[in-house]
């Protein structure tokens, strides 16, 4: 080492001497201290006073040097870089030894309270001794084995560590001098070769958070999901969202600058744009670039070439430095672990890098000024004022980027970065009241009602003792308690349940910024079980449920069955949500804006509530007196206008209140060991055979076909044979015509009917009305009933026509479809049931739901003997009791035998219409009983008719 620096240096003679004094170098220290002011600043933000009073101590001592260094000489170099590069080699080698790991890596040496990185003491080391071998005066074969030699220790060990950018960095700065110190192709373009070949190995040498970084940047840092992605993710955030002038001191400021990772360091450059502004991170682009060129101006006067390559040298890394730094903060190069030089945080780093300049600074002063742009001589570096120009090209560029991504996408990344600070809990909406049809209450939230409780929790984080002694003297548990379970409770929790207080009390907390007072979503049914399938109950929605709307947030209570789960969507109302900012780690600091919950709209309902109660009640003393424990009722009253259904009887039947939430298992435990299936809606999901009751359609069915005229008047008499089988009436008859077979209910009449017609026209009526469809009521889980016919998979005989023909056989039906053909053969419209009148808004304003049109029976024009046959059964005929009430009905009572029910049970019919000349009202019951002699459907058809003449009660 010693002979190549006792080797003399070649001077450059310059072409002509101007010193312009020390006010020429005035730029580069202004620059410098630029530099390190804005890290400095950026330190006292994100780190506090106290590490950036460490760093300035620091810097301060480096500025020191570099102030003693501006006046070393040129033939000092040598000693120095000796004394640097000694001094890097041993403390590299020792690294493995004595050095502190972090991230699998070892880097570095720790003294006391301060650590010291070797690897950037190489660069200085590495910088003098290869720049004063290749200015020495000798062979250019042997100056680039030197060289090569020299630079390949210090890059090797820093390889070992592993530090990769580092060792990158170094590789950089022994090429360039390399090159910029005239070695020839003819040993530039091999090494070029070695290095192309080994280039693929060097990814073995990777740790895994390097490849990431490599990997997620050929995949496209942006839209990158690890690590370093979301690095550049929030670099690019904090990039867009300083502004001109940056936000630092605002408090959502303070939180968003949380979520940069090495914001001291790598992203240095973006935290200080995020705490400053643009014009701050120019400001330092444009301090980067006035010291490239005035090193890049020391290289073209140095008085030797050793200074001329050492300030070349230095130019080159400086730049590529400041290039990669901010490259792989915008998202354009890999985040490579370069820091900005000054600007970032690193006591090693910012020492070596103000000797370098006060060194290259020294050379400068000791040396020829010479202008810029004058013309090179053979032995001066090469290349320089190019790498210059091309580092401002690049900075240009950058700047220009990072300004466009302010102006195009800062609205959007700032809003991103907004959110992914925010934690939210949904607030659940108080939902919707359903009412019947004159305003009384049904269903209703308990707390709306002023009768439930209201569940009280608060944020661990942030919940203050003051607060706390409020919530236990509102509560009535122990202060000590709460504050055992806040302590306990894990610091990301926003909200800790700390119990229920009842509705009266929840005033009390009103005020209380980390305390969340919210009604407990439980629903009240006020009429206990007498709208209880019909209502349906409400709880925490389903997978399915949740996959049919993803909106829904977790936990969300909705309707699960009957009218709360038809109109959820209006009656659950938008949830709220109450949100606040939190660090990375996921703790609170702060509230943030939410949204409040609207509440959701009233239902109303065409519901009839006394209506309700009286068929109801009749239902219940009916199945009363059976001797069948799982014997069911239902009626059903509907307006055969337009489908509005005034009331729906179903027993047995449970109190929805038991659902909740939360659930009363043990209350819901009982009410599904009842015999009867009290969860199910009767009316709507139970079908059973309509008996004498379908002799309406078959009679239609008649009067389409016109196989007996609807006067004919047929012998009938105690039964009918056909193929060997009898089937007998339910009591002797002497001959009649349609409307008496229909009065009197005359089974061998039907039979012979049914015989003569055949199948086909009594399924095509049937079908024309309803049977074996859903309605298409606004309740979940209807049933279609059933409806056989010749072309079903089942044998059909002429014995499957007869009996057919009074209403058995291959035909089941709910109770409700039995309205609708009732009602569609008395006026002459098919109608949809509707339960649901009109929403009504928070605000109070009544919107009333569509209602689909009702279809005209295409052989309404044909029906009035059928008509007739049920006016006649009042007048004179089976369902003879209605005759008493004041108003002309027209009926048609049914007994059918049922295989599902015990010997000497029946499902028991009664449907009517009334007034029958302009029906305003259809109401068909049904009871499962003895049958003949006992059939009580007809005695709640007349409560139920009775009730609905009376009228609704007055105010």
């Amino acid at each position: 080492m010693s002979s190549w620096a006792s080797v003399p240096e070649r001077p450059v003679r310059p072409r002509r001497r101007r010193d312009t004094g020390p006010a020429f170098d005035l730029l580069a220290v202004v620059a410098t201290v630029v530099l390190v002011v804005a890290g400095l600043a950026n330190m006292a933000v994100v780190e506090g006073t106290g590490p950036a009073l460490r760093q300035g101590v620091i810097a301060l001592v480096g500025l020191v040097l570099l102030l003693v260094l501006r006046r070393v000489r040129v033939r000092l170099l040598g000693v120095l870089g000796v004394a640097c590069y000694v001094l890097a080699v041993i403390t590299l080698a020792a690294v493995p030894v004595v050095g502190i790991s972090v991230n699998g890596a070892t880097r570095w040496i720790g003294a006391g309270g301060f650590t010291f990185q070797p690897s950037e003491l190489a660069k200085l080391g590495m910088l003098l001794v290869v720049a004063g071998v290749l200015a020495a005066a000798r062979p250019m074969w042997q100056r680039f084995v030197a060289a090569m030699l020299l630079a390949a220790v210090p890059i090797v060990l820093t390889v070992l560590q592993p530090d990769l950018s580092t060792t990158t960095l170094l590789v950089v700065l022994a090429v360039a001098l390399l090159v910029i110190g005239r070695v020839p192709a003819r040993f530039l373009l091999p090494m070029a070769a070695v290095a192309t070949v080994a280039a693929p190995l060097v990814v073995g040498l990777l740790r895994p958070y390097q490849v990431q970084r490599l990997g997620t940047f050929l995949a496209g840092s942006a839209e990158a999901s690890n690590g370093a992605g979301w690095a550049v993710a929030q670099a690019r955030i904090a990039l867009a969202g300083g502004g001109w002038f940056g936000r630092a001191g605002d408090p959502l400021t303070d939180v968003l600058e949380r979520y940069l990772p090495e914001r001291d360091t790598d992203l240095a450059p973006a935290s200080l744009v995020e705490q400053f502004g643009l014009a701050a991170g120019l400001l330092v682009l444009a301090a980067a670039l006035v010291l490239v060129w005035r090193l890049a101006t020391a290289a073209r006067t140095a008085r030797t070439v050793h200074g001329a390559l050492l300030a070349g040298g230095l130019a080159v890394l400086f730049g590529a430095e400041v290039a990669v730094s901010v490259g792989g903060n915008l998202g354009l190069l890999p985040l490579a672990g370069v820091p900005f030089p000054l600007l970032s945080n690193g006591g090693t780093a910012v020492v070596v890098h103000l000797v370098a300049i006060g060194t290259v600074l020294g050379v400068r002063r000791d040396g020829a000024r010479r202008v810029l742009w004058a013309a090179p001589r053979r032995l001066r570096p090469r290349f320089v004022r190019i790498a210059a120009l091309g580092v401002t090209a690049v900075l240009v560029t950058f700047g220009t980027i990072g300004w466009r991504t302010q102006l195009a996408e800062g609205a959007t990344l700032r809003a991103a970065g907004e959110q992914q600070m925010l934690r939210c809990r949904a607030v659940p909406a108080p939902r919707g009241t359903i009412t019947d049809r004159h305003g009384a209450v049904l269903a209703v939230d308990a707390a709306a009602a002023g009768t439930g409780t209201v569940s009280v929790g608060v944020v661990p984080a942030l919940v203050t003792p003051a607060e706390l002694d409020r919530v236990a003297a509102v509560s009535g548990r122990p202060v000590e308690d709460l504050r055992a379970a806040v302590a306990a409770a894990p610091p990301t929790t926003l909200a800790l349940g700390l119990g229920e207080v009842p509705v009266a009390r929840a005033a009390e907390l009103d005020g209380l910024a980390d305390v969340l007072v919210e009604a407990t979503p439980r629903r009240a049914y006020p009429t206990g079980d007498l709208l209880g399938p019909v209502l349906g109950f409400v709880g925490v929605a389903t997978a399915e449920q949740q996959q049919r709307d993803p909106a829904l947030p977790a936990g969300a209570v909705v309707g699960r069955a009957g009218l709360e789960a038809s109109y959820d969507a209006v009656l659950r109302g938008t949830a709220g949500e109450r949100c606040w900012y939190v660090t990375p780690a996921g703790v609170p600091v702060a509230p943030a804006p939410g949204s409040a919950a609207v509440p959701g709209a009233d239902l109303r309902t065409a519901l009839d509530l006394p209506l309700q109660r009286r068929l109801t009640d009749s239902v219940r003393t009916s199945l009363a007196a059976q001797r069948n424990p799982n014997a069911v009722g239902a009626a059903v009253a509907m307006d055969p206008r337009n489908g509005q259904v005034l009331a729906m009887a179903s027993l047995p039947s449970s109190d929805n209140g038991v659902y909740g939430p939360p659930v009363d298992s043990a209350a819901l435990a009982a009410a599904q060991a009842r015999p009867g299936h009290p969860g199910l809606n009767h009316t709507t999901q139970v079908a059973v055979p309509p008996g004498s009751t379908f002799k309406l359609v078959v009679a239609s069915a008649d009067m389409v076909q016109g196989t007996l005229p609807a006067h004919q008047v047929v012998p009938t008499g105690a039964s009918f044979t056909l193929g060997g089988h009898t089937f007998d009436n339910w009591r002797p008859m002497g001959p009649m015509n349609l409307p008496q077979a229909l009065a009197w209910s005359n089974d061998v009449y039907f039979y012979q009917l049914a015989a003569r017609m055949g199948p086909d026209p009594i399924v095509n009526t049937a079908r024309a009305l309803g049977v074996g469809s859903p309605t298409g009521i606004d309740l979940p889980g209807e049933a279609a009933g059933y409806l056989g016919s010749p072309d079903g998979a089942e044998p059909w005989y002429g014995g499957t026509t007869v009996i057919l023909g009074i209403g058995q056989g291959p035909l089941q039906v709910t109770p409700l479809q039995n309205a609708r053909w009732t009602a569609a053969i008395a006026t002459g419209q098919l109608v949809t049931p509707r339960v649901g009148l009109a929403v009504v808004s928070p605000g109070g304003v009544e919107t009333a739901l569509p209602v689909p049109a009702p279809t005209p029976v295409p052989f309404a024009g044909v029906l009035g003997p059928v008509r007739d046959g049920m006016r006649a059964a009042v007048r004179a005929g089976t369902a003879g009791w209605l005759s008493s009430l004041p108003v002309d009905s027209g009926a048609k009572t049914g007994t059918a035998q049922d295989g599902s029910l015990p010997d000497g049970t029946y499902d028991n019919w009664t449907t009517l219409a009334a007034p029958l000349d302009a029906p305003t009202v259809v109401m068909t019951t049904l009871v499962q009983g003895p049958g003949q002699g006992a059939n009580s459907a007809g005695r709640i058809a007349v409560d139920g008719l009775t009730q609905y003449l009376a009228g609704p009660p007055g105010p």
